[in-house]
């Protein structure tokens, strides 16, 4: 079957490889799309820590369900559409035990530690396989980015009373535009690129503020009655970013940062203290966020098209990957196409 590899930084191939063989507890899942995301971006770009070559990327998953084993749950059949929970967890670490296995300590996320779904067919666990039959195939894979920036909205503790400061309007801080806005919180959506914003707007951002073109503390002062953001969730990993999401923050206010940072941040942290700040981050989702984010999807109002940057066969990863890399700021997400 076909299956695409980072096999070097910088370098895509697409190889052949036997078709995987469904074992006790699985599903055999026939792959129609899988998601570019930053960190396979980052793999290609050798800037992902995490990550090891060759690895078959993709954890963005729209696929079908080929086949089932027989000991596997009646509720998953054959030619149902499915997405997949990509995270690992040891059932055994502090966060797994708290019940936040998206944090396990232990994590291997497919196409990142451990090779991904950019292939023909996968097999996974039927635990970690989620069903609609609602949403297309295609639009299965947009759940996984999304629902992190569900989850990241769950960590802030979002609620309708609140002044909702979302840095980052790619495919994870829209997630987390949508679920703050359908909490009844008002949205403030901030980026260096107008189509981003424009989108955001469109999913429920209030106010938008171009960052490479005004002054954002001062911007959310002017918009807040000079009180800041009550939430401030950072997607998207940069010093600056982090910095403003500090400066931004209302006093007693909540911070979430779901943006790793490839270098140390510098902070001055008396305003951790001083305004007795929330500092949180969020890691990956959970089951229920992917089921929200499904439910979301089901009622259309998501305008699904707009979120899809370009499809491409698997045939054309490396250029895709290629022409992400040359102009990030522009892509929502990329999509390899599979089968017909």
């Amino acid at each position: 079957m076909k299956t695409i590899q980072i096999t070097a930084p910088g370098t895509v191939e697409l190889t052949e490889q036997p078709k995987p063989e469904i074992k006790a507890g699985e599903v055999l899942l026939k792959i129609g799309y899988v998601g570019f995301c930053g960190s396979d971006l980052n793999t290609f770009r050798s800037a992902n820590p995490l990550a090891r070559y060759p690895v078959v990327p993709g954890h963005e998953i729209g696929a079908v369900i080929e086949a089932v084993a027989p000991d596997v749950p009646s509720h998953l059949r054959p030619g149902m559409h499915a997405t997949v929970n990509p995270y690992s967890s040891c059932g055994k670490c502090p966060a797994c035990l708290n019940d936040r296995p998206n944090a396990c300590e232990f994590n291997q996320t497919l196409g990142v530690q451990r090779n991904g779904a950019m292939a023909a067919y996968i097999t996974q666990p039927w635990e970690k396989v989620l069903t609609d039959d609602q949403l297309s195939v295609r639009d299965m894979a947009l759940v996984e980015p999304m629902s992190v920036g569900f989850h990241a909205v769950d960590r802030a503790r979002v609620k309708d009373t609140d002044r909702v400061m979302v840095i980052g309007c790619g495919m994870i801080g829209l997630g987390a535009i949508i679920r703050a806005a359908i909490r009844g919180a008002r949205v403030i959506a901030v980026d260096l690129d107008e189509q981003k914003l424009s989108l955001a707007a469109e999913l429920g951002a209030r106010e938008t503020i171009n960052s490479s073109k005004e002054d954002v503390r001062a911007r959310i002062m002017e918009i807040s009655g000079q009180r800041g953001a009550d939430v401030v969730i950072e997607a998207v990993g940069r010093p600056e970013t982090y910095r403003t999401a500090i400066d931004a923050a209302t006093f007693t206010g909540r911070v979430v940062f779901i943006g790793y940072a490839k270098e140390e941040i510098a902070f001055d942290t008396q305003y951790f203290v001083k305004k007795e700040l929330d500092i949180r981050g969020s890691r990956n989702a959970l089951p229920a966020d992917f089921r929200a984010v499904i439910a979301y999807l089901r009622e259309r109002r998501c305008p699904v098209d707009k979120l899809i940057s370009g499809i491409f066969a698997p045939g054309e990863a490396e250029a895709a990957l290629q022409q992400w890399s040359s102009n990030p700021g522009k892509v929502f997400r990329y999509l390899i196409r599979f089968g017909s």
